[in-house]
């Protein structure tokens, strides 16, 4: 079962990831900037540079706070200190100023899919829910949103809320693409629901729901790597090779690997699978405190 679970999340990644999925990560808005400083540092460090690390970072976000006792809407400060909490692991400390993000920022809808991330780790379950449900009232196909959603009623153990969500979100999706096009992404939803079959052993009707999307979509390589995968945990190996060749065919490069390891009955790493596309809402770098100082001035 521990297998089948890691699988799930290893293709929910692959799923959603040409869809510009959120992987259930507090970084990937504040990646950039965090992900050039941690490079920087030792995976050596000793416990004096740990602490005057630490230190560093609790100075900087001092700074911000500063900055937002004159200045609460300052948004580079409120992102400068969201970051900053993060990297000192105060997921508590970050949920203030990412309520104050969404706020001020409600065509940015990464802004509540990472609220409602953040409460779901500090086990504001009821609040994590209400933030994804933010986001889907009007965008019901955003799939971070539904991702977000779907993992957390699986965590409760809801799984046919899971399955309820989904087939809603399918049944409104002709409509909703004829009134803006494109606005659910019907194969990604269809494979959500597929995995969520397949990880309750429902796996006829996942299989259902991955043939479904393949006949509707034959150039996408995720509904035939999900399907392939099921018929892998049933032992119907010589079915799943050919459905693993054709996902391996059409696959983007940066997943072929991933999909040679499935093949194989290997658990990959993700290596090749980056935070999304994000790029066109994500927001710019962060200042120092000493330049926010000056922002509102």
């Amino acid at each position: 079962m521990a297998i089948k679970r890691n699988r799930w999340l290893i293709v929910s990644v692959l799923v959603v990831a040409v869809a510009a999925f959120l992987a259930l990560s507090l970084l990937p808005i504040f990646s950039a900037t965090t992900g050039r400083r941690q490079a920087a540092s030792s995976t050596a460090q000793s416990a004096d540079a740990l602490a005057a690390q630490r230190e560093e970072l609790e100075t900087r976000a001092k700074g911000y706070e500063l900055v937002l006792q004159r200045e609460p809407d300052n948004q580079t400060a409120l992102r400068g200190l969201v970051e900053a909490r993060i990297q000192l692991q105060d997921v508590e400390g970050v949920i203030e100023p990412l309520e104050k993000l969404a706020e001020l920022n409600p065509d940015i809808p990464d802004y509540q899919v990472l609220l409602g991330q953040t409460k779901q780790r500090v086990g504001d379950l009821e609040g994590a829910a209400q933030a994804y449900r933010a986001v889907l009232s009007s965008a019901p196909g955003n799939m971070n949103a539904l991702q977000g959603l779907v993992a957390l009623l699986i965590q409760q153990e809801r799984p046919q809320a899971a399955v309820g969500l989904l087939q809603d979100t399918l049944k409104t999706a002709e409509q909703a693409n004829q009134v803006q096009a494109n606005s659910i992404d019907t194969t990604s939803v269809q494979l959500l629901l597929g995995q969520v079959y397949a990880e309750e052993d429902r796996l006829d009707e996942a299989i259902a729901i991955y043939d479904e999307a393949i006949k509707q979509n034959s150039q996408d390589f995720r509904p035939l790597l999900a399907k392939a995968l099921v018929l892998q945990e049933q032992g119907k190996n010589d079915e799943a090779k050919p459905l693993f060749a054709n996902a391996l065919a059409l696959a983007p490069d940066q997943f072929k690997d991933q999909i040679q390891q499935l093949s194989q009955g290997q658990t990959p790493t993700p290596e090749g699978v980056s935070p999304p596309a994000a790029a066109d809402s994500e927001p710019e770098a962060e200042a120092t405190p000493t330049e926010e100082a000056e922002v509102g001035q």
